[in-house]
């Protein structure tokens, strides 16, 4: 009688080692298949392409910062303050949606969302009156 006892603990002990060994590899083959959302656009890692490409399409504005303190632009990877050098440029405004660069009399504006128009609805506008107001 001892012995089936040995053999049903054993079993057992079997069954719940393989148990624990499915709840701590699922999370980890779960994860693989997710895409981190902060991760970096492939093509900020290929050196030689993006910088001839940007050559080609100018710079970009990829971030504002805008405190009481101090207005940070980060154009084409380089962090520029308020009034700092881009190249050849001179950064002379930066709000939180563009920065406008000055190159002797040559402005140029770079938009943080170039392709984004803003559009005000003509629903919301009725439907929120005072919003117009505060606007103007």
């Amino acid at each position: 009688m001892v012995e089936p006892l040995n053999i049903a603990i054993a079993r057992r002990v079997m069954q719940s080692g393989f148990l624990l060994w499915m709840f701590a590899v699922t999370p980890s083959v779960l994860a693989e298949t997710l895409i981190d959302p902060t991760r970096p656009p492939v093509s900020i890692g290929r050196g030689s392409e993006t910088s001839s490409q940007a050559a080609d399409t100018g710079p970009v504005l990829q971030s504002v910062l805008v405190s009481p303190e101090r207005k940070v632009a980060v154009i084409s990877g380089q962090a520029v303050n308020l009034g700092g050098k881009f190249g050849d440029s001179r950064v002379v405004n930066i709000t939180e949606s563009e920065v406008t660069l000055q190159s002797g009399k040559n402005l140029q504006t770079l938009k943080l969302f170039p392709n984004v128009e803003k559009r005000l609805n003509s629903a919301s506008s009725r439907a929120y009156p005072q919003a117009d107001s505060r606007r103007q």
